[in-house]
């Protein structure tokens, strides 16, 4: 297993009393909401970029599969978030099962998602406000810089309030796929799904226009569909009861997510053609007009209504990478100063600093497919650790005191395992110097750990002190 020997100091009272979060602020509802709501930018754009990839057989396959593992490891985050229900999330259960290294890692790897993921969706925000024609822009970085300002502010002004805003946005949201679907389902056609002319490749045919390669690469583009529903236990510690609330949650946002990501893969394309949503930033208003003009009212209600979505994915992520910054922080393994909290019980410094980078990164590149690629690298690395996680625990501690079990326990997880090994193979045939960079910067991280922050660990953070109650427990014995 990743253990290995560190050293953890004891905090005093006013250290975690600077670093604790507003309790009882979430129940199932909205934590189902925020589970739609982290994903359902991915309905908006993103996806369609990977009929480019691997046109749309190889986005089907993609759905499918990537669809299967995410409801595979759901049911295992379902189990591990009512057993250890921390603010660490991801970095607390691998923190239980594979020690202080395979927890940092975990931590990382979710952070790099949650990080990097709302710079992606901030490109796309830009592309709907484009294609509405709002304020005369047509440079995006003045709605990247204003839009993290604005969401970060309300995250700092306190957390059920965020919550609640955030689950009235997605309900906007879901309101806007409906009409997507109103208004495509009379145009579709089948012969649109198979519009892109097969390349010479092997395995190409109509069904597969790029080859058995480019179906591969298409998971980078199915994972978009359904990425950072892992987020939910993040709101652990803000959250009425978790070990009722968080597997109802989690799961019933997963059967969600799964609807809407069908019902946007067939009619998108089957209305308006494979080949012209390919390329598109604003999918969904521009298959609209497509099909029923310009001028179209469907279509300016729908990209409203993207607007939407992607924001509350935008604001939903938000809370997800300061939660999981503010987590690793408080147990010493990244920079203490990151996690202290203001005066509202809001973690101000991890809102901020990532917001910045976030930022810096759309503005640098303007390239959402580009981050989307950087984004689902860390998530894959994430999940190999998660779901292996899960399989330890039912391993090493059959006994321990479970709110939920997952069906079919550690064969549920090792599908989820051995599909999340593959798509990480996938992020290097998207884009090799992307995944390359990124997997660079993760062993950066790493090495901080080993060679400076697993010496100034803090024992009685929550997530350190569940694995302490593990040792003592297993000395006893």
């Amino acid at each position: 297993m990743l253990r290995n020997k560190t050293t953890a100091v004891v905090a005093d009272q006013s250290y975690l009393e600077h670093r604790r979060l507003k309790s009882g602020a979430a129940g199932w509802i909205l934590l189902a909401g925020l589970g739609v709501s982290y994903v359902i930018s991915g309905d908006f754009a993103g996806w369609n970029l990977g009929l480019a990839q691997g046109g749309w057989g190889g986005m089907l396959i993609a759905f499918v599969l990537m669809g299967l593992m995410y409801t595979c490891m759901v049911f295992g985050l379902a189990e591990l978030s009512s057993t250890l229900p921390t603010a660490g999330a991801g970095y607390g259960f691998a923190r239980r099962a594979l020690g202080p290294l395979g927890g940092f890692a975990t931590g990382v790897a979710v952070l790099i998602v949650f990080a990097v993921a709302p710079a992606a969706i901030a490109t796309f925000i830009g592309g709907y406000i484009e294609a509405l024609g709002l304020f005369g822009i047509t440079n995006s970085w003045p709605v990247y810089l204003i839009t993290y300002a604005i969401f970060v502010g309300i995250h700092l002004y306190g957390v059920g309030e965020a919550l609640k805003l955030m689950f009235g946005i997605t309900v906007i949201a879901l309101l806007a796929l409906a009409v997507t679907v109103f208004a495509l389902a009379p145009h579709f056609d089948a012969a649109n799904l198979f519009d892109i002319v097969p390349e010479d490749a092997a395995g190409a045919s109509r069904f597969l226009p790029m080859g058995y390669a480019g179906a591969m690469a298409a998971l980078v583009y199915g994972i978009w569909f359904f990425l950072a529903v892992e987020g939910v236990p993040l709101a652990a510690e803000e959250t009425t009861n978790p070990k009722r609330d968080m597997p109802r949650g989690i799961i019933v946002a997963m059967v969600i997510l799964l609807a809407t990501g069908a019902l946007m893969l067939v009619f998108v394309p089957g209305a308006a053609g494979s080949e012209l949503m390919s390329t598109s930033d604003n999918p969904l208003p521009e298959a609209i007009r497509a099909v029923s003009g310009s001028e179209s009212i469907m279509a300016s209600i729908v990209n409203y209504g993207g607007l939407a979505g992607l924001v509350a994915s935008f604001f939903s992520i938000i809370y997800a990478y300061s939660r999981q910054l503010f987590a690793l922080s408080r147990a010493g393994y990244l920079p203490r100063w990151l996690s202290v909290t203001g005066p509202r019980k809001t973690p101000w410094v991890a809102l901020i600093v990532p917001g910045t980078i976030g930022f810096l990164l759309a503005a640098a590149t303007g390239d959402g497919g580009l981050l989307i690629n950087i984004a689902v690298f860390g998530a894959t690395v994430s999940y190999v650790l998660l779901n292996l996680s899960h399989i330890v625990l039912r391993v090493r501690e059959p006994h321990l005191e479970r709110g939920y079990r997952t069906p079919g326990g550690v064969y549920t997880t090792g599908i989820a395992l051995v599909l999340a090994l593959v798509a990480v193979v996938a992020t290097f045939l998207v884009d090799v110097l992307a995944a390359s960079i990124t997997a660079g910067v993760f062993l950066a991280f790493l090495a901080y750990f080993w060679f400076y922050s697993r010496h100034r660990l803090v024992a009685n953070a929550p997530e350190e002190e569940f694995a302490l109650v593990e040792d003592a427990q297993a000395r006893l014995h």
